[in-house]
C-alpha cells in the first residue's frame, strides 16, 4: 500500500495502471463477499481507501498538466 507521497512520484501511466488493477481487485473482492468466500472484509476497505488515493492523485496531476498546456 502506498502512500499519497511516493504515489506524486509515479507517471501518469502508472497511475492509470495501478487504478484498473485496482479496480479489478475490488471487483474480486465484491464477488468474493457476495459468495461468502472473502476472508478478509479489512482488505476491501484497504483496496477501497488504495483506490482513492490513486484516483486522487492522478486528477492532481491531469489537471495541472491541463493547466500547463494552457499556459
Amino acid at each position: 500500500m502506498a502512500n499519497a507521497k511516493e504515489l506524486r512520484d509515479l507517471t501518469l501511466e502508472d497511475l492509470n495502471r495501478r487504478a484498473v488493477e485496482l479496480q479489478t481487485t475490488l471487483f474480486q473482492d465484491t464477488m468474493k463477499l457476495k459468495t461468502g468466500t472473502l476472508e478478509s472484509p479489512t482488505e476491501r476497505s484497504k483496496h477501497r481507501r488504495e483506490l482513492a488515493r490513486v484516483l486522487t492523485v492522478l486528477s492532481e496531476k491531469q489537471r495541472k498538466t491541463t493547466t500547463k498546456a494552457k499556459a
